[in-house]
């Protein structure tokens, strides 16, 4: 696998690397830096946040999540990723949210125009096939590419690093999970729920990864997802092989965007934020706070 990559600003300095792209703040209390890093030969970007007050006391080692986008072309355009570190950056963590190849601008094919031309030319058969080849194979290697830039960076303990997701970004983090490639704790927000009740074969590969689960995993569903099948069906199969998977459905309560799939986005993850915040906790044996 090709491990170069390209930081810049703040983060370039702690590095000691000349700083090639630009980065913003995201929020006040934080960072956010655009990286550049290969998978397949492909060049990737990705998004780090990280404290905004940098020295002796909060250069790390930090805790690290990787948080795994949905289908959207653009996922950096709007407050997702900026939300999401909000959450986890004060709580200890170092955030990278990684732009999967032929989304937003990382090279490669967008596994939704492939699978759509495919579905149009040989079928929806052929299409929902598609899909769960792209996942599991050319997706889960930009996921992995990018686990594995994190990995590099010198602040980081490699020993607490966790992923999670929503939708499309739900099912890369089951996949991640199973793949055993470091990973201490994944939650899976409204995985295949939208895809469920269509896609045997996604249905097929999900448990599969249920399976080969050996880290705690939370999946979480708010009440009126598209399907909530993903949290019945692969809970009940991880509760038979006794695997380390808890699963909640959120009651009925709040705006009715909140209880649509994945929480109606960056808006809706108040809702389930402390519930994972928790979870990681437990998980990693750490309740470290960076001011």
């Amino acid at each position: 696998m090709n491990r170069s990559f390209v930081v810049s600003g703040i983060l370039a300095t702690l590095l000691g690397i000349t700083p090639a792209l630009a980065g913003e703040d995201a929020k006040p209390a934080m960072n956010m830096e655009k990286v550049r890093f290969e998978s397949d030969g492909l060049s990737l970007v990705g998004y780090l946040y990280f404290p905004k007050k940098i020295g002796v006391h909060t250069a790390g080692p930090w805790a690290a999540l990787i948080w795994n986008h949905g289908s959207e072309k653009d996922p950096g355009a709007g407050p997702q990723f900026s939300t999401i570190a909000s959450a986890f950056v004060p709580d200890g963590y170092l955030v990278f949210a990684p732009v999967r190849r032929g989304h937003g601008e990382s090279e490669g094919d967008y596994i939704v125009d492939r699978t759509q031309f495919t579905g149009r030319v040989q079928g929806r058969d052929a299409a929902a096939q598609l899909t769960v080849q792209l996942l599991e194979t050319e997706q889960l290697r930009d996921q992995l590419a990018a686990l594995e830039f994190v990995k590099q960076l010198p602040f980081v303990d490699s020993e607490r690093i966790v992923v999670a997701g929503c939708s499309f970004g739900g099912i890369q983090t089951l996949l991640g999970a199973a793949s055993k490639a470091g990973y201490k704790a994944a939650i899976a927000i409204s995985p295949a729920a939208l895809s469920w009740d269509s896609n045997e074969y996604l249905r097929t590969r999900l448990t599969k990864a249920v399976r080969q689960l050996d880290i705690p995993v939370l999946i979480l569903q708010p009440a009126k997802d598209a399907s909530l099948a993903p949290s019945r069906v692969l809970g009940a199969e991880a509760a038979r092989l006794h695997k380390p998977v808890t699963t909640k459905v959120y009651p009925a309560t709040g705006p009715e965007k909140e209880q649509s799939h994945c929480f109606g986005g960056a808006a809706g993850m108040h809702v389930w934020a402390e519930d994972a915040k928790v979870f990681f906790r437990a998980a990693l044996s750490t309740t470290t706070v960076i001011d």
